[in-house]
């Protein structure tokens, strides 16, 4: 990914960006799942730092929780994976307090993968004149992709965290950074996209 990492002249402007964090919640970062290139922890620390460098900013911070009230509000397709039953205990759906603890942020509650159906994701950032957005979160092949392609979709400007979002498998993570993320935006690290905003 050596390629991808060019950054001269990399900057962004914090009143026309906006961070937007995908399901770090405990039920998804906090829940011991296999997560690849980065641990769950690396990816919270990195999303913090971003959360930090966007708030000091002033800069328009976006937390996307998925939840469910009785599991009837949920999309359930009929596939050919199986899958467990979907277990949620108390407190699965809160943000992680390393996250969680940053004031004057705004939460989004999903029922799917992507964060902009059916919520008010679009409105919140067209009233604020958010041109370009920020994207990390887990996973990046599921609800950060998923997001990724309807902001493409809505016209905004997009810049992906490589290493503040990770995937089940390195190499699930490795073909949406390298092959579908530069088609629509920029891929850069969180140290890089702190340092270019201002």
């Amino acid at each position: 990914m050596e390629e991808l990492q060019e950054t001269a002249g990399f900057t962004l402007e914090a009143a026309r960006a906006a961070l937007v964090v995908i399901d770090l919640q405990n039920g998804i970062a906090g829940g011991g799942r296999q997560a690849a290139p980065y641990t769950a922890a690396q990816v919270i620390g990195n999303a913090a730092k971003l959360v930090d460098a966007f708030t000091q900013k002033g800069a328009f911070v976006v937390l996307v929780k998925v939840s469910t009230l009785d599991g009837k509000d949920m999309v359930r397709p009929v596939t050919d994976s199986v899958s467990a039953a979907a277990d949620y205990p108390e407190g699965w759906d809160h943000i992680v307090p390393a996250i969680a603890e940053f004031k004057n942020t705004y939460t989004i509650t999903k029922r799917q993968w992507g964060a902009f159906f059916g919520t008010d994701l679009d409105l919140q950032l067209r009233r604020r004149g958010i041109q370009t957005i920020v994207l990390c979160g887990i996973s990046t092949s599921i609800g950060v992709d998923t997001t990724a392609r309807e902001a493409y979709q809505h016209g905004y400007q997009q810049v992906f965290a490589e290493d503040a979002m990770t995937a089940s498998t390195k190499e699930e993570h490795d073909y949406v950074c390298s092959t579908i993320f530069p088609r629509i935006g920029r891929v850069r690290t969180s140290e890089e996209i702190a340092a270019g905003l201002n």
